[in-house]
């Protein structure tokens, strides 16, 4: 049964409450890569799955990923890496997807503009390598999107 809008926004800033606290992402991977999927309005965009607790991405190795292991993805790294490669390669993240592989599908600038924010409202120390502060990624960020 689809979630209404709602659920699906619920669960997504639930994602980034609890990616900041933890400072990790969980994704599926196995010794050929990340697990993946294709939007349902477009067989051409890739959605790769994340999710905000290993218990999450466990509960999603089950059919076509039953042979993938919920794997820790530091938050540095997610931000610096991932979603910026993410948005370079035109991928989205679905985020906190259910066991029907549902939920929001963002894109990595706007994902981790979010993230980025949030960690900046509660202060967050965070340490990057591609960027000197916080401030200075958000900038990037946001002169991204516009």
């Amino acid at each position: 049964m689809p979630q209404d809008i709602a659920s699906i926004e619920s669960s997504y800033k639930l994602f980034v409450e609890q990616v900041v606290a933890s400072k990790l992402v969980w994704g599926l991977q196995n010794k050929k890569g990340w697990a993946n999927s294709h939007a349902d309005v477009n067989e051409d965009i890739t959605i790769v799955p994340f999710w905000s607790e290993r218990a999450l991405a466990k509960a999603s190795a089950k059919d076509d990923w039953r042979d993938y292991t919920a794997t820790e993805i530091p938050l540095n790294e997610f931000l610096e890496s991932w979603c910026i490669g993410m948005a370079d390669d035109d991928i989205l993240a679905g985020i906190n997807w259910d066991a029907e592989m549902f939920g929001k599908e963002a894109g990595g600038l706007d994902l981790a503009l979010d993230i980025l924010n949030r960690l900046k409202e509660i202060q967050s120390a965070i340490k990057f390598t591609k960027f000197d502060s916080l401030d200075e990624f958000i900038a990037d960020v946001s002169a991204s999107l516009d």
